[in-house]
């Protein structure tokens, strides 16, 4: 019985979570709880605990995790600007009269607010506000026009500089030196969150093409479901204003960082300066916005700091009952090896997006199968492309993915939930077959980094 306690507290938790009590707290709450039922039945190392000092001081001394606040602040200040809104306005105008082209429009600013914020709830929320009373007054068929923002919405967990990457990226670092520490490597290799951000261009690009190839054979073959916009007066003037800059600011940071500049915290400390002064130069934030900005910043990089806190405790406490252990021999024992174990993660990580927010998962899943599949010889980057990807299909899927029930929550009422849900199969498919043509080649994640730093 002692055996399955880590066990035990994983069922609790998901409960708990389950009946819609506070991620962080139920994360430390029930390690506590068990921490003290353990110390009182003498099963339980209090050493563990006593960790959880130095913890909390490398949490908050975190060179990367640092680059978070600025990355939410960079995406913020873009989403309430009004930069967003005008990049969206231009693309239309310089699009829309071609084919399927305000659905192309739509995919490309999706693409650069998922990459610039990394939260789903807020990019798909935004694009809801800002694109689909736009695109249902074109005629777009509703299913369309919902799954096109949904699922460019859900590309914040692939298309880098993105917050979720900058997570996974460092959970993955941790549990990298640790699988290689398990097996007897005392100088281990490292990754950064340059590496994962490399591993995940050609993914995301592939991504993106196949959706506006889909939205452009639809409109080619059905015409009547994303009828050309009527040709509106550009100004090009407008059109450069309002294009380049963000694409300017965006390619700057991930430049930076791919190239070994800067670190992705400093990189991001740009990216927030450059959207400050982007929004200040096009007189588009004011005083009551800007604070609205810091507010929502603030909220959001508490909301990080604080899961991150309760998972560390979990994860101390779950070490200290044996789970590395039990887990380690759960995939031992598992049919297929290593591809069996990884299939059986990819499904458990699938179910999780269904009831957990990515973040909960980089925190509390990650550490714990992350160091046992790599030590059985997984690329770091590939796994982390892997999950990323598998992360943002369970955010589209129906009935429960979270990208359905923030559109849900903005979308006009005669857009029913059946056509959100029937919008979205066809992206699902394609974020299926992308996830399958990764875990058959490699290399699309693994060769960018490889080129790049060399290993």
């Amino acid at each position: 019985m002692v055996a399955y306690i880590p066990l035990i507290m994983f069922a609790a938790t998901f409960l708990l979570l389950l009946l819609g009590y506070p991620v962080a707290l139920t994360l430390a709450g029930t390690a506590l709880i068990s921490a003290a039922a353990g110390m009182a039945a003498g099963i339980f190392d209090t050493a563990f605990l006593m960790a959880m000092p130095n913890r909390l001081y490398g949490i908050v001394t975190n060179q990367t995790l640092m680059a978070v606040p600025l990355f939410v602040l960079m995406g913020v200040i873009l989403e309430k600007s009004r930069i967003a809104e005008n990049l969206l306005d231009s693309m239309s105008r310089l699009i829309g009269p071609f084919p399927g082209g305000l659905g192309l429009a739509v995919t490309i600013v999706g693409m650069l607010m998922a990459a610039s914020t990394g939260i789903v709830g807020a990019t798909v929320v935004t694009m809801g506000l800002m694109s689909l009373p736009s695109m249902l007054r074109a005629n777009y068929d509703p299913a369309l026009a919902c799954g096109a923002i949904c699922a460019t919405g859900t590309l914040g967990q692939i298309i880098p500089p993105s917050i979720a990457l900058v997570l996974l990226g460092d959970v993955l670092s941790n549990a990298y030196q640790q699988a290689q520490l398990s097996q007897g490597i005392f100088s281990p290799r490292t990754i950064s969150v340059g590496d994962l951000f490399a591993g995940a261009i050609i993914p995301g690009v592939i991504l993106v093409c196949l959706y506006a190839l889909y939205i452009w054979l639809v409109a080619v073959f059905k015409p009547e479901k994303a009828p050309p916009a009527e040709q509106a007066k550009i100004d090009i003037f407008n059109v450069f204003t309002s294009l380049i800059p963000p694409l300017i600011l965006i390619v700057i940071v991930l430049g930076s960082i791919l190239a070994g500049v800067a670190t992705p915290t400093e990189a991001a400390g740009v990216g927030a300066m450059g959207a400050l002064l982007l929004a200040l130069l096009g007189r588009s934030l004011n005083l009551d916005q800007l604070k609205s900005v810091t507010a929502s910043t603030t909220r959001t990089t508490s909301m990080v700091f604080f899961i991150l806190i309760g998972a560390s405790l979990f994860s101390l406490v779950f070490r200290g009952f044996g789970g590395d252990d039990l887990v380690e021999a759960l995939f031992e024992d598992m049919p297929g090896g290593v591809i069996g174990a990884t299939t059986i993660v990819m499904i458990i990580i699938f179910l999780l997006g269904f009831i957990l927010d990515f973040i909960e998962i980089t925190f509390v899943v990650v550490p714990i199968v992350g160091p046992v599949l790599m030590a059985m010889g997984l690329d770091p980057v590939w796994l982390g492309v892997m999950i990323a990807i598998n992360l943002q299909t369970s955010f589209l899927t129906p009935p429960f993915g979270f990208a359905l029930f923030y559109l849900r929550g903005v979308a006009p009422v005669e857009v029913s939930t059946a056509a959100i849900y029937r919008g979205v199969v066809p992206f699902i498919i394609i974020q299926l077959a992308v996830l399958l043509l990764i875990a058959w080649q490699p290399l699309l994640a693994t060769w960018l980094p490889s080129a790049i730093y060399g290993h």
